[in-house]
């Protein structure tokens, strides 16, 4: 229970982040968003391996870091964290809800392919800096980790909108549609690039792994 509670608490802050600093128009939201990961990864990655995300959740259980009975639980515990967040942020701004959507002009498949690329590069650092056997007991792995979204989010955000993690989807789209303020026409996007990256990293890492045993 505490591997989900802790899921819960750090996709929670991490979604907290992302509505508050999106709806306030922080000129660097990447970096606050990045370090609240970092932060949360450090907080988390001994309890739970800290993912926060169901796309990297997929690619840790496709390297064979993760059993199939945890992965439900883990992803369940995620969106009901960014569930929870996005109601603590219209709670402190007086009703505002947020959502991710492609840029103006941004084309569907432009929107997928950077949620795609920039997951795909979330989810091979996950693997690489805190699954592999020969960086174990590594110091700098919630830096790799943050500082990965800090740069996909300055570099794909205002692309694609920047969610990289189908929680961060799912949980404020859900909630802003619930309210009345927003539809699901893009929550598509927020599934199937992210988990398609996932997806691929962890198929780009047996091939690492196997590279170096060979």
């Amino acid at each position: 229970m505490r591997r989900y509670l802790t899921e819960f608490i750090g996709t929670f802050f991490l979604v907290l982040t992302i509505g508050l600093t999106v709806i306030a128009g922080t000129p660097f939201a990447p970096l606050a968003i990045g370090c609240a990961l970092m932060i949360m990864v450090y907080m988390g990655g001994h309890v739970s391996g800290a993912h926060y995300n169901p796309a990297v959740s997929l690619a840790v259980l496709l390297r064979g870091k993760m059993s199939s009975a945890d992965f439900v639980p883990y992803v369940v515990a995620q969106i009901a964290g960014a569930l929870a967040a996005s109601a603590a942020v219209s709670m402190l701004l007086h009703g505002q809800t947020f959502a991710p959507a492609p840029g103006p002009g941004v084309t569907p498949i432009a929107a997928l392919l950077a949620e795609f690329l920039f997951t795909f590069a979330l989810a091979l650092v996950v693997l690489d800096v805190a699954t592999a056997a020969k960086t174990a007991g590594n110091s700098y792995y919630g830096l790799a980790i943050g500082f990965t979204v800090v740069v996909a989010a300055f570099a794909a955000g205002p692309i694609s909108g920047g969610a990289f993690n189908p929680a961060v989807g799912i949980g404020p789209t859900v909630w802003q549609a619930l309210h009345g303020a927003g539809g699901y026409s893009h929550l598509w996007l927020y599934l199937v690039g992210p988990l398609l990256g996932g997806a691929v990293a962890a198929m780009i890492f047996k091939v690492q792994e196997t590279s170096e045993s060979a």
